[in-house]
C-alpha cells in the first residue's frame, strides 16, 4: 500500500506571489486556521501576507478525516464552532461544490452502556447551546444503519457536516488570493522582528516583511517557532493515519466512529476511514520536557498510543532538530517542507478487518490510499487562542484533531483579536498563559 495523502511533498506550489516589504498583518501557516484568519482580515481591509513554509494545505489541513462537526467537543468551543458551521455554509455559497460541503451528522456510536450514560451526560451541554444532538438506543440505531458490531446505541447530531479537506482549504486559500490576501508557498518564516519586546516584521528565507502583527498558525511547528522566539509552549503531535476506499454503495450518508473505526461518505463514491482515536507517537526532547504537564492525558489515554522511538529525523520534535537558530541562516521549516509521515500499514489491515466484520453487507473494503498526518496537541486537548506576552505576536495552534471544522470559526476569532475587536465569545479557556500561571489541566471531554 503506497501512501498517496490528497496533498504533500510532490504537490507543487500554486502561490508564488512577490512579498511586499511591510504588511498590516503576517500569518504564518497555510493550513485552516491561517487561511481562514487571512480571509477574513483581508475582507476587514488590512493588507494580509501568508507565508507557508511548504504549501497550502499540505500537513494536517488535508489529511484529516474531514468531520465538522460541534457534537462532543469541549464546552468552551461550542459557540466557536457553532460559527464555523455558518461560516462554513456561507464560505459554500461562495464556492459551490469545491468544499465538498454537506450536512449529514455525526454519530458516536457506544460500544456498551457505560458510553451510553456518557452520551446522555454531555446531552446537558448540547441543550444549553441548542444543538439538536440526541441519543437513539439499539433498536432504533440497528434499523438506521444494519450491522453486526453490537454497539447499545449512539449520540447524534443531524446538523453536523462533512467537507473534503483536500478540495476545500485550497479553494479558500483561491479566494483570499483574489481578495487581495498575499500568499507565499516555499517561504518559511524563520523568526520574528522584534524590537523592545514588540513585533516589527518577520524574516522570511525571501526576505523582510514590516508588520506589527504576526499569526502563528503552524500546526505540530508551532512550539518549535515559538520556543525559538523565547515563548514555552507545550505541544507535541501523534501520527494519525487514514485510508480512502475505492467506491462503495452509499449505506451511510454521514460520519460515525466507534472505540475501534471511524468512517464518513467521500464525494468521490468511497469512505474516509481511520483508526478511531488510536495514534502512534515519536519520543523526542519535547515529550520529555513536558511530561509532566501531559500526565492527566497520559492516564486517561496511554490505552489509544502505540509508543515509538525517537522521532525521525526532521521531524518537530526529533533529537536532532535545532531549537535555536538564527534568521539569517536556513531553519528547520526548510529543511523539511511539508511533514508526511507514513501510515501505520498494519492499523489500516485491522481497520478493514474490523469495518468489514461490522458491516458484512458492504464486505471487507478495498483501500485506495493511505496516509498519515500529525495531530498537534496541547496537554488539555483545546487549542491556544490568545496574544502572546511578546506584543503583536498571536498564536492559534493546538486545535489537537478537530481542527478542520472549526477551522473558520477560529479564522474569525483571530481576525476580530488581531484588530482589537472585543470577543464575541469567552476565550478564557483558550488563553496562552494556562500553562504556565499555576492553572490545573482540565481535559477536553473523553466521548
Amino acid at each position: 500500500m503506497r501512501p498517496a495523502p490528497p496533498i504533500g511533498p510532490d504537490t507543487p506550489p500554486v502561490h508564488r506571489a512577490d512579498l511586499p516589504e511591510a504588511a498590516d498583518v503576517v500569518v504564518i501557516g497555510g493550513g485552516i486556521a491561517g487561511v481562514t484568519t487571512a480571509l477574513y482580515l483581508a475582507r476587514d481591509g488590512l493588507r494580509v501576507v501568508l507565508c507557508e513554509k511548504g504549501v497550502i494545505a499540505g500537513e494536517q489541513s488535508s489529511r484529516n478525516w474531514g468531520w465538522i462537526r460541534a457534537q462532543g467537543r469541549d464546552e468552551a468551543e461550542i459557540p466557536v464552532m457553532l460559527d464555523a458551521r455558518r461560516l462554513w455554509s456561507s464560505l459554500a455559497q461562495e464556492l459551490g461544490d469545491q468544499l465538498g460541503l454537506a450536512t449529514c451528522g455525526v454519530s458516536f456510536l457506544a460500544p456498551d452502556e457505560a458510553a451510553m450514560a456518557r452520551y446522555e451526560g454531555w446531552l446537558d451541554i448540547a441543550r444549553a447551546h441548542g444543538l439538536d444532538s440526541r441519543v437513539i438506543g439499539r433498536q432504533a440505531l440497528a434499523a438506521m444503519l444494519p450491522h453486526r458490531a453490537g454497539w447499545a446505541g449512539a449520540l447524534q447530531t443531524p446538523s453536523d457536516m462533512r467537507a473534503e479537506p483536500g478540495q476545500a482549504v485550497p479553494a479558500i486559500a483561491r479566494l483570499a488570493a483574489s481578495e487581495g490576501v498575499v500568499i507565499r508557498e516555499h517561504c518559511a518564516v524563520r523568526a520574528l522582528d522584534l524590537q523592545d519586546g514588540r513585533v516589527a516584521g518577520v524574516v522570511t528565507e525571501a526576505g523582510v516583511i514590516r508588520t506589527d502583527r504576526v499569526l502563528l498558525a503552524g500546526g505540530a511547528w508551532s512550539g518549535l517557532f515559538a520556543g525559538n522566539a523565547g515563548l514555552a509552549l507545550p505541544q507535541l503531535s501523534v501520527r494519525a493515519t487514514v485510508a480512502a476506499t475505492d467506491a462503495l454503495p452509499e449505506f451511510w450518508s454521514g460520519a460515525a466512529t466507534d472505540s475501534r473505526f471511524a468512517f464518513r461518505r467521500r464525494t468521490d463514491g468511497g469512505y474516509t476511514l481511520a483508526p478511531g482515536m488510536a495514534h502512534d507517537f515519536w519520543i523526542g526532547p519535547a515529550a520529555l520536557r513536558h511530561m509532566r504537564a501531559y500526565l492527566p492525558m497520559i492516564r486517561r489515554d496511554l490505552r489509544l498510543t502505540r509508543l515509538q522511538g525517537a522521532a525521525p529525523r526532521g521531524y518537530p520534535d526529533a533529537w536532532t532538530t535545532r531549537r535555536r537558530w538564527r534568521p539569517d541562516a536556513p531553519s528547520p521549516f526548510e529543511a523539511m517542507r511539508v511533514l508526511s509521515p507514513p501510515p501505520n500499514t498494519a492499523r489500516v489491515v485491522r481497520l478493514q478487518d474490523d469495518f468489514g466484520a461490522a458491516f458484512p453487507q458492504v464486505g471487507r473494503p478495498r483501500i485506495r490510499a493511505a496516509w498519515a498526518g500529525m495531530i498537534d496537541t496541547l496537554p488539555d486537548q483545546v487549542p491556544v487562542l490568545d496574544q502572546t506576552p511578546l506584543s503583536g505576536f498571536f498564536i492559534a495552534t493546538g486545535l489537537s484533531g478537530h481542527g478542520f471544522g472549526i477551522g473558520p470559526g477560529v479564522g474569525r476569532v483571530m481576525a476580530d483579536m488581531m484588530q482589537g475587536r472585543p470577543p464575541a465569545h469567552d476565550l478564557g479557556r483558550f488563553r496562552f498563559a494556562r500553562f504556565s500561571d499555576g492553572s490545573p489541566v482540565r481535559l477536553g471531554p473523553d466521548l
